[in-house]
């Protein structure tokens, strides 16, 4: 998916970037709902974000419940990955 398979700090750099545009394009769209382009241009980005947000969530686990019953377990572990600041090498529930 990622052009040249982005570090998970870059990965999650451009997901929050890619998402920012999405909420900022929406909001324009809103206002604007006969610019063509600009809609174009939000779907696109709609696109980008759900590639990047697959891509993190095969390879690090999921960053959203949207994405948590895509593991391949099957089960509600997700919550035992680490939160996207921390350092990978904590384990455990968050309680």
């Amino acid at each position: 998916m990622m052009k040249n398979q982005l570090s998970k700090a870059q990965l999650l750099r451009y997901i929050d970037e890619v998402s920012f545009c999405v909420v900022d394009m929406t909001l324009y769209c809103d206002t604007h709902p006969d610019d063509e382009e600009a809609i174009a241009f939000c779907q696109e980005n709609i696109r980008l974000r759900k590639e990047a947000l697959d891509e993190y969530a095969r390879l690090y686990g999921p960053l959203t419940v949207d994405y948590a019953d895509r593991s391949s377990s099957g089960s509600w572990d997700w919550v035992n990955q680490p939160w996207p600041w921390e350092p990978t090498s904590r384990r455990g529930g968050r309680c």
